[in-house]
């Protein structure tokens, strides 16, 4: 792993709402911006995407343009999210894997003990030289809107390497965490380096802030993840605060019972998903470290919600943007991705509403 990524001149972006509410700061209206929102669910991103595989969209620099530009020019977000796939990495460094249709990240080889991996390779900065340009090439074009860097979390990247693929119940992944700690941590430790190099080059392109998603960690207890996976995250935080003083974010799913455990991890900002209301995450946070400042949120409005007709969006936004004034900032997102078959005039819409209802406070 190479020590350092140049740095590029930083744009002066003190006053975008989402890096004042990012900081605990008021912002001029609420900042809006969506999990996935450059995907599937917009006609033109299936066609700039139509016959080229993912992963090596994923390493096209004008396509991740492109595509990463689609849903601000579309829905006038507060931020753009780079887009890439959590696996991305491990398929750069060298690790035999795809992404196959209707099932999504498939490993050839499955880690199942310490020869697998002390041959796991590690990532280099060159071999993700082509999202770093893309991260330039997004600066340029993307005005006063923030630019969020993404990485996957050290705790997910093992489980698809583990189990092969997505699991339900991540049975060989948790067997090989209890039954040999001493490897499940140097695997651990091993994807820290790769995801925190990532996030480096990202860094260094000029992203105005990064998430990390730990998307299968809800699938551990609290005593789990604070033994197993917390050290590595915060690693991964720590390493990127020494990098540049920008806002990091840290998202799973189902993971109501971490939150607290999360936020120790090292985030300015703790996504939530739909099933913990904001306030209730907040006194969840708060509790993480006494003497704390009052925690920052970001979510959480189901996705399903969104097919349920424009009176019930309406409500849920206005329910979630109360709740969320018990932190000490919010960040409204959905509470996980959107799904493919989402209206995108309703993202459109919900954009306007979290605006306009939030400027005239």
């Amino acid at each position: 792993m190479t020590n350092s990524a140049p740095v590029s001149t930083r744009r002066d972006l003190a006053d975008a709402p989402l890096l004042v509410a990012a900081r605990g700061g008021q912002p001029r209206h609420t900042p809006v911006w969506f999990m996935r929102q450059a995907g599937r669910s917009l006609p033109e991103y299936r066609r700039a995407r139509e016959g080229t595989p993912m992963l090596q969209a994923c390493l096209t620099p004008d396509l991740v343009s492109e595509i990463t530009l689609q849903p601000v020019r579309r829905h006038g977000v507060d931020a753009a999210i780079l887009f890439s796939d959590i696996v991305l990495p491990l398929y750069a460094a060298g690790v035999g894997l795809d992404i196959v249709a209707g099932t999504g990240p498939v490993v050839s080889e499955p880690i199942e003990g310490p020869a697998d991996v002390s041959a796991l390779p590690s990532l280099e900065a060159g071999q993700v030289e082509p999202v770093a340009e893309a991260v330039r090439l997004l600066v340029s074009e993307l005005g006063d809107t923030p630019l969020i860097g993404f990485a996957g979390a050290p705790f997910t990247l093992a489980s698809y390497l583990v189990e092969g693929g997505p699991s339900r119940n991540h049975e060989r992944t948790k067997a090989l965490m209890h039954s040999d700690p001493q490897t499940w941590h140097a695997l651990l430790e091993k994807l820290a380096d790769t995801t925190l190099e990532f996030l480096r080059v990202q860094v260094g392109a000029g992203v105005d802030a990064i998430q990390l998603f730990d998307s299968w960690a809800g699938a551990l207890s609290l005593r789990d993840y604070r033994e197993f996976v917390l050290p590595h995250s915060r690693r991964i935080f720590e390493g990127v605060a020494e990098l540049a003083d920008i806002p990091k974010i840290h998202f799973g799913v189902g993971t109501g019972e971490l939150l607290g455990a999360m936020r120790n991890a090292g985030p300015d900002v703790v996504g939530v998903d739909w099933r913990v209301p904001l306030d209730t995450a907040v006194a969840r946070l708060g509790a993480a470290e006494p003497g704390a400042a009052k925690p920052v949120v970001q979510g959480n409005l189901d996705p399903a919600v969104l097919f349920a007709g424009w009176d019930a969006v309406e409500r849920e936004v206005h329910r979630i943007l109360a709740e969320g004034r018990e932190a000490g900032g919010h960040i409204f997102n959905l509470g996980h991705g959107v799904l493919p078959t989402t209206d995108p005039e309703v993202l459109t819409r919900v954009v306007e509403l979290v605006h306009t209802t939030t400027s005239q406070r």
